[in-house]
């Protein structure tokens, strides 16, 4: 851990600790590496020496401060998606919580081949997310080029539509298939071109999705109304619940986090409304 990150993360109830992790605070602000809002919890803090700014963001649902000092762009994006996630608060946040260790272990090298969704929508979308979250803009912006970009290709196309079978991508940041081993869990980024839908599916395994931009809309069920949510609401997806997605004018961008059963496969529930859903906009 540098100099700063032990200073920041001083323990709570030594005089003049308050002081110290504000210190600390403000030299991670000046590096991009903590958002105004962060700061100012260790501001108002840094007057009461046994009060844990850390507890403060969990309670406030900040993103936290970097714990260790990531060596590489990959390992920096892990940490600032593990404290985006730490923060959330939906059914399954113990599960999704217990997988995801401080430290993922060794980094793997990873195959970072072209992609079309990619190129031509996660600029768009960091801008969006820039507005809210700069810091993990940033992390994304920085480690996407070290990244195995996948555009999923075993739904049937007559089902699910060229238009999302086309536009999308998705990158592992912990799992079988990722620059850090997960064992039956998968946890990364997701990314939807706009005013696209992802029709009803299914699968076994229980499904967080963390939207960083939005908004968008989600049904769970055919025939069901469709839901409008903002950007930074988690959707937690029980084992075999039917969900569907309406992306709005921005991308759709989020960490995803399948927390086991991963290797099951999706499947998709046929409806009679995609068409009035795929010509309806959002936003």
């Amino acid at each position: 851990m540098t100099d700063t990150l032990s200073l920041l993360h001083t323990a709570p109830g030594v005089p003049g600790s308050g002081r110290v992790r504000y210190g600390a605070a403000m030299a991670l602000y000046a590096q991009g590496r903590i958002t105004a809002e962060v700061l100012e919890v260790y501001r108002v803090a840094s007057a009461h020496d046994g009060r844990d700014p850390l507890a403060i963001l969990r309670e406030g649902g900040f993103s936290l401060p970097p714990m260790t000092d990531a060596q590489t762009p990959v390992a920096a994006l892990y940490a600032a998606a593990r404290d985006y996630l730490l923060a959330l608060d939906h059914p399954g946040a113990a599960e999704v919580r217990a997988g995801l260790p401080v430290d993922p272990g060794p980094e793997r090298r990873m195959q970072n081949r072209p992609n079309a969704a990619v190129e031509s929508w996660l600029a768009k979308a960091l801008g969006a997310l820039a507005q809210s979250r700069p810091v993990l803009a940033a992390a994304i912006e920085a480690a996407a080029g070290r990244l195995d970009w996948v555009t999923y290709d075993a739904y049937p196309l007559p089902e699910i539509g060229e238009k999302f079978a086309t536009g999308h991508a998705f990158a592992s940041l912990l799992g079988d298939d990722a620059p850090f081993a997960g064992k039956d869990f998968d946890m990364g980024i997701f990314l939807v071109a706009p005013d696209t839908l992802y029709r009803d599916h299914q699968h076994a395994a229980p499904e967080l999705y963390a939207p960083l931009t939005g908004p968008h809309g989600w049904r769970f069920g055919p025939g069901r109304p469709l839901q409008i949510k903002p950007a930074h609401e988690p959707v937690w997806n029980p084992p075999q619940q039917p969900h569907l997605t309406k992306t709005g004018k921005v991308p759709f961008l989020s960490l995803f986090v399948w927390t086991r059963d991963v290797h099951d496969l999706a499947v998709v529930i046929p409806a009679q409304d995609w068409p009035a859903l795929e010509a309806q906009e959002i936003g």
